[in-house]
């Protein structure tokens, strides 16, 4: 009996669930509304959700995404992963790509700090991903490419053209390569010589924070990078004795997440397998299951720390 002396209203306890919960408002609204202090709501709302008057339910398939990514992290040892759920049964993958570049674009934008170095690649992905970025949440960060330009590819993907629109969203400043990304033995023993290769060397070493996609290479081709539009028919021939698998800042790796030795491995104008280990911060976004040996080659590589991706990719995994 004398417990009960101290006890609120259930009662009350029902209107305080009833406005906060139905009608939305606030512990401010509330508590002036009923005559009562916000720290009475608050003690009301916990004590009903103890009492289970009120209960909390996720969709299976959002659960399913939260739980998969917890398991993604400790099987993969990575720091992040953000699975994007697909409700859908049927899916085309270029809306895929897109809505998975978005969760990227939101992903880089939350954790994206003053004046941050920040490195970029080429591709689809990396152009969505760019358009989505808010240019009202300027940071001041320096947008750096990862690799020189790629023959044959449209300006609208080229890194250059996703650099500088990346640095016009963060208001920031770009540095570019200005060269193309595979070069002669000649040409690279020329530009290793040059103050400007010396100088983005030490950009590199400088990068906070990398966004980078994914090309596949086997079991399906679907990188332009794996093509004869970028490579020589002898070339390609080196990709297939070196089993390459996938491509990553224009270097191509292996199943085992190591760079196959091809004689384009030392004509590649882009920063360096170890030197991108190094970056604090590597986001990788993914989406397809087509992608699936690719991933795995990367993580085996520790060339990624963050994963962005899609429910169905997530699952190949």
């Amino acid at each position: 009996m004398k417990s009960e002396v101290y006890s609120q209203s259930t009662c009350l306890m029902n209107e305080v669930v009833y406005r906060y919960y139905v009608k939305r408002e606030t512990l401010i609204v509330i508590s002036s509304h009923l005559q009562i202090s916000q720290s009475t709501v608050s003690r009301l709302l916990k004590r009903a959700e103890s009492e289970k008057i009120v209960t909390f339910n996720i969709h299976p398939r959002y659960m399913a995404c939260i739980e998969r990514e917890e398991g993604l992290k400790k099987e993969y040892g990575l720091r992040d992963v953000q699975i994007l759920p697909i409700l859908e049964a049927d899916v085309d993958s270029s809306s895929l790509k897109k809505r998975v570049a978005l969760e990227g674009a939101r992903y880089l934008q939350r954790i994206i700090t003053d004046n941050d170095i920040i490195g970029l690649t080429w591709g689809e992905t990396m152009y969505h991903l760019i358009q989505y970025l808010n240019p009202c949440r300027r940071k001041g960060a320096k947008i750096v490419t990862l690799h020189g330009s790629i023959v044959n590819s449209s300006d609208m993907l080229d890194v250059d053209t996703l650099v500088k629109r990346a640095a016009m969203a963060f208001g920031g400043k770009k540095v570019s390569l200005c060269r193309k990304g595979l070069l002669t033995q000649e040409e690279m023993a020329h530009l290793r010589q040059s103050q400007h290769f010396q100088n983005i060397q030490k950009i590199y070493g400088q990068i906070d924070i990398a966004v980078t996609s994914v090309g596949a290479i086997w079991p399906k081709t679907t990188s332009l990078l794996g093509t004869l539009k970028h490579l020589s028919p002898g070339e390609l021939q080196e990709l297939t004795q070196n089993r390459a698998v996938c491509d990553i800042v224009m270097r191509y790796i292996d199943g085992e997440g190591r760079e196959c030795d091809t004689s384009m491995r030392e004509r590649t104008y882009s920063i360096g397998l170890s030197d991108y280990r190094r970056i604090p911060t590597k986001i990788l976004v993914a989406s397809g299951t087509e992608k699936a040996e690719a991933v795995r080659a990367l993580s085996k590589g520790q060339l990624f720390d963050v994963l962005i991706t899609d429910e169905l990719l997530a699952s190949a995994l």
